[in-house]
């Protein structure tokens, strides 16, 4: 097994990871099931976990905003599809036999608690997986701003954001067949090169705060576990 490296972290799970690439929108239940699965192993090993969900698989904000709905609206329906992610994931989680929390920056009383930092931390402290929902509760941010925000309040360590990429490459490795990945990146090096990582305010709330970024591949079976107890796996983004 991996020597564990980190005591507190915060995964980035984008919701389009959420959906097989036979369907357009929704969640496959069998890829969430195996993501569950790895999210507890990992946590069984000691680390705390804080999780940050997106809900591209149901929504996308910016998407509607450019066929025309108001953005704040747009961006509130996003925030509300990543809390039927969260919910989904929590779920999941449970019948893994994991203890978890989803906390919520939009309140939802019945379904979720409000996000409250100390609460956050506590539940960590006592190691439940806390699954952050509704984004930063404000339009206009994205949930890769949540994630840095949300990691920075807990002090995690390090962000893992998830993808269906392997690491970072210097242009769509999905159209460029000679495209190169990166294995170690700068903060100044993913925002002077227009590197679509991390939208620009999450890279650089982390840089401001020396927050390292780990891109990985979350398609591939034992990245998520392996990755959160310390293994090197896809692209490091850090001061350098």
């Amino acid at each position: 097994m991996p020597k564990q490296k980190f005591k507190r972290v915060l995964l980035k799970i984008s919701g389009e990871s959420l959906k097989s690439n036979e369907c357009s929108s929704g969640i496959d239940f069998k890829i969430m099931s195996r993501i569950a699965l790895e999210i507890k192993e990992a946590s069984e090993s000691g680390v705390e976990i804080a999780i940050v969900i997106g809900g591209g698989n149901f929504w996308r904000g910016a998407t509607a905003s450019e066929l025309g709905m108001e953005r704040a609206a747009a961006d509130y329906i996003g925030m509300i599809s990543t809390v039927m992610n969260a919910v989904a994931l929590q779920d999941a989680l449970e019948k893994k036999g994991a203890t978890t929390r989803v906390l919520s920056a939009i309140t939802m009383q019945e379904i979720a608690e409000p996000f409250i930092r100390r609460r956050a931390v506590r539940h960590l402290e006592k190691k439940r997986v806390v699954i952050f929902a509704g984004g930063t509760g404000n339009p206009y941010f994205s949930t890769d701003t949540a994630a840095a925000l949300r990691a920075l309040e807990i002090n995690a360590e390090i962000i893992f954001k998830a993808t269906k990429v392997d690491g970072v490459y210097d242009k769509d490795p999905l159209k460029y067949k000679d495209a190169v990945k990166y294995k170690e990146l700068t903060y100044l090096d993913v925002i002077k090169n227009g590197l679509k990582v991390l939208d620009s305010t999450a890279t650089t709330l982390c840089m401001d705060n020396n927050l390292p970024i780990v891109v990985f591949d979350i398609t591939k079976h034992g990245n998520i576990k392996n990755s959160l107890l310390g293994e090197k796996i896809g692209t490091l983004i850090s001061r350098g």
